[in-house]
């Protein structure tokens, strides 16, 4: 069983489109440790509330409270300035790094360049996809 950052981006295209990140999403809810913080999942909250996401209220409300309970929830102190060109990424580094995560999935360029974050692998759906089916 992994430890697993999801990343926002993430996320939110698990909540508005049904395939690979919906699918993933799931899985790793059911058979990971998903880590979060209140910092991504208010994160999540802003992101969804505007007009060019097809989501209501109800949805994500439903789609955070699902989150919360399945996930273990860090907290989050010190945010590290580590991505320069988006530091909105920091956040999710520092979850990765307070909850002991061995990996973060994400489709964020300037994540996925770095690939390693201290002792955490940063990959995309695809690649994630692909480490779990070989588990």
């Amino acid at each position: 069983m992994a430890r697993v950052v999801i990343d926002t981006n993430v996320l939110i295209s698990a909540l508005i489109k049904n395939g690979k990140s919906r699918k993933l999403v799931l899985q790793l809810l059911e058979e990971h440790t998903v880590i979060s913080s209140s910092q991504m999942l208010a994160e999540l909250a802003d992101v969804t509330s505007r007009n060019k996401f097809s989501v209501t209220t109800s949805q994500v409300d439903k789609f955070i409270s699902i989150l919360v309970k399945k996930a273990t929830i860090v907290s989050v102190h010190s945010i590290p300035k580590v991505i320069l060109e988006d530091p909105d990424d920091d956040v999710v580094l520092a979850t990765a790094l307070s909850g002991k995560a061995e990996y973060m999935v994400s489709g964020d360029k300037h994540l996925l360049k770095k690939a390693c974050y201290n002792k955490t692998r940063i990959v995309s759906v695809n690649q994630f996809s692909l480490i779990i089916a070989k588990r």
